[in-house]
């Protein structure tokens, strides 16, 4: 199986998120079950992608192996494909294994170093913050170490609320199926992200009111 060098680079699909419409996904997983070989390799050119950037939203734009994650990820959906029900949104389901490996990643990464936070300047847009955050703290910003304490406060949230707000924000998934990708309850989800909302402007206030002097 073959993957492009850089997946975050496709076109994005018929959404603003980059998920196909309708379930595109489900419709070449179940082709795909039938023997249509070629709906696989759809399925990997229309999805690695999403994974590419998810995984780089949560894990960083500095970490390594992340084309690597993406191959584990859809080596992980060929083991899968005999047991695969349309159930859910096909990205949900996708997404679930995205996550299994972030924590994976997260762990072992906590017992070799902390997750770097220098990540290169340049496309600092994607890790503005959630909505309802009332300062968002990249738009209009140019100086590095103001980029880097928001990427800190960012990066230091628990992993649970950290995936959360990324599925929420940048993949337009529903309270209902983040709690279906985490294994959660709605309300849960709500309030993690509600938690995430409140300790990331808290943290960040006294920054932009230093900058505002």
């Amino acid at each position: 199986m073959t993957l492009p060098q850089d997946p975050s680079q496709r076109p994005p699909g018929d959404r603003a998120s980059g998920e196909p419409s309708p379930d595109r996904g489900a419709e070449l997983m179940i082709a795909w079950q039938r023997g249509d070989d070629q709906a696989f390799h759809e399925l990997v050119d229309v999805y690695s992608g999403q994974v590419y950037a998810l995984l780089t939203r949560f894990l960083g734009r500095r970490h390594p192996g992340r084309e690597d994650l993406v191959q584990e990820v859809f080596l992980r959906v060929v083991k899968a494909r005999a047991r695969y029900t349309a159930t859910a949104r096909f990205s949900t389901w996708l997404y679930t294994i995205v996550w299994r490996l972030c924590i994976n990643e997260t762990e072992r990464s906590r017992g070799r170093r902390h997750l770097s936070l220098d990540a290169e300047l340049g496309d600092e847009k994607r890790l503005e913050l959630p909505d309802s955050v009332e300062l968002d703290p990249v738009d209009g910003v140019a100086r590095a170490d103001v980029i880097r304490e928001v990427r800190a406060a960012i990066a230091e949230l628990p992993d649970s609320q950290r995936i959360a707000m990324v599925l929420a924000r940048y993949h337009s998934l529903s309270f209902a199926e983040i709690a279906d990708v985490v294994g959660s309850s709605e309300k849960a989800i709500k309030s993690m992200i509600h938690r995430a909302r409140e300790t990331l402007r808290a943290r960040l206030q006294p920054l932009f009111e230093r900058e505002a002097i």
